[in-house]
């Protein structure tokens, strides 16, 4: 390896920590919930980073073989690659930080143990010799099945520890009375080592001032309890009608080229509501190929347009179109936006794994990339654009829309969706499979249909008006608790 290693760069700390201030506010406000009682959050940033060095990237790839094999982490690094302490999902690099706050006497009064995801939303240059751009994604995952991830700072950047990154950034500041606290961030012992960062590198301090507030910041955008929130729906306001795409470009061709490859998740987030099976679906591109559909609206129906698929040269050149059917415009709350047909199908099957017990109906998505599955195969995109349902498919007064699926992307349909469900009035109880079919009518071009479907064995009980249902672990995957509350029940 010699000649491609910097001077020093195996051996140099993967990360420092620095505080941007000496001395920083918090705010405390309490305010009484629905039942009366006295609840209270924090808000700020402590302002304390964790700051790449400048002459190599940090980097870790996350991945994990199947379902029954563990996550493992890798930092990267140029010439001595690292296992790095296991996370327990993808949500971040679990336990690497601990924040203890002191008080005046020196008496530690909190202490708190962070996540940190170092794909924050707005990393910041350090030095003005690092490069323009970071390339790695936004956020880091939390869907359950995820296979693959990339987190990473730029060579020279920094990104906050504590919070205050203004979208992606959560804060895990706990509840501190008024007053004055001297607090203490350090990376944990077994991330310090695996890093290789001195003690004196590991941890930084601030001195912080905690005041109490009124309830009630209001803006043109409501009333928000965190920063978090009001940057959202800023982002969301700001979201613009989808430009029509521009006319077909390139013949209509024979599909050759990097093509997209579509893959069902298992069902996740499963319950039972009364009549109804609940269940969330995702539906991946595993590359190397994107998955561009672009809707032209129909002038003659109003609420339909005609879809076309692109392919593009390894390079990314337009290389031509194919038709695959048609886009509605889908009208009911939850959705509000333009579908395009035959994407995926939902069955619940019987034992046999075959026979048809009840079908969901639903055959009409918008194309998103909501999740990262696997920022690990090959063509995956890092950074994709169109990442929620009001980037990615228009409004009703839209002449078009361009609705993409990058590699390494899911689209993830959750079950408070209407349409999601299955009506279980006629289901005996028994034994059966949810089974979700990406591209079932084959009407998309892609590499491979050979792995289009997943099956979830579920078992059907309980009551005629009353069902439940038992659903076995995959693997090693834990999943998040199932919210059977509020808009969860809009499918009736």
């Amino acid at each position: 390896m010699a000649g491609t290693v910097p001077a020093g760069a195996a051996t140099r700390p993967a990360l420092v920590v620095e505080a941007s201030r000496s001395s920083v506010t918090l705010y405390r406000t309490t305010y009484e919930d629905e039942n009366g009682h006295e609840e209270s959050y924090m808000e700020g940033d402590l302002g304390i980073y964790a700051v790449a060095d400048l002459k190599q990237k940090f980097e870790v790839r996350v991945t994990r073989k199947d379902y029954d094999t563990p996550v493992v982490a890798r930092l990267v690094r140029k010439g001595h690659d690292r296992t790095l302490p296991v996370p327990a999902d993808f949500s971040g690099l679990s336990g690497f930080s601990r924040t203890t706050f002191r008080d005046s006497k020196g008496a530690v009064v909190k202490t708190s143990v962070s996540t940190y995801c170092p794909n924050v939303y707005r990393p910041v240059r350090r030095s003005p010799k690092a490069p323009a751009e970071s390339p790695y994604p936004q956020g880091c995952n939390g869907n359950p099945y995820s296979l693959g991830a990339v987190w990473g700072l730029q060579a020279g950047y920094a990104a906050s520890l504590t919070g205050g990154d203004g979208y992606y950034g959560f804060s895990d500041l706990p509840d501190l009375k008024p007053g004055r606290y001297l607090a203490t961030t350090s990376i944990t012992p077994a991330y310090r080592e695996a890093l290789r960062i001195p003690a004196s590198k590991a941890q930084a301090s601030v001195v912080v001032t905690v005041e109490q507030r009124d309830e009630g910041d209001c803006d043109e955008f409501g009333c928000f309890r965190t920063a978090h929130a009001r940057t959202v729906a800023q982002r969301t306001a700001a979201t613009g009608t989808t430009a029509a795409p521009k006319k077909l470009v390139g013949a209509k061709v024979k599909p050759s080229g990097p093509l997209p490859d579509l893959r069902s998740l298992p069902a996740w987030g499963i319950s039972a509501d009364g009549h109804y099976l609940n269940f969330g679906a995702t539906v991946w591109n595993g590359g190397p190929g994107r998955l561009v559909v672009d809707g032209f609206r129909d002038p003659q129906d109003a609420d339909l347009m005609h879809a076309y698929q692109y392919f593009f040269t390894a390079s990314g050149k337009q290389k031509g179109y194919a038709p695959v059917g048609g886009m509605e415009w889908d009208a009911r709350d939850t959705h509000q936006h333009w579908h395009f047909k035959d994407f995926a199908r939902y069955r619940l099957v019987a034992a046999d794994k075959k026979t048809l017990v009840v079908d969901s109906g639903k055959e009409a998505f918008c194309l998103a990339n909501t999740d990262m599955v696997d920022y690990t195969v090959k063509g995956a995109n890092w950074k994709p654009e169109n990442t929620d349902l009001s980037t990615a498919c228009g409004n009703r007064e839209a002449l078009g829309v361009r609705e993409v699926l990058d590699p390494g992307s899911g689209d993830t349909y959750t079950q408070y969706r209407e349409g999601q469900a299955f009506d279980l009035t006629t289901v005996a109880n028994g034994t059966y499979y949810i089974e979700i079919a990406a591209n079932p009518d084959r009407v998309l071009h892609e590499r491979s249909t050979r792995n289009n479907v997943s099956l979830r064995q579920v078992v059907i009980g309980g009551t005629k008006d009353a069902r439940t249902v038992k659903v076995g672990k995959v693997g090693l995957v834990d999943e998040p608790p199932v919210d059977d509350s509020g808009e969860a029940r809009l499918h009736r």
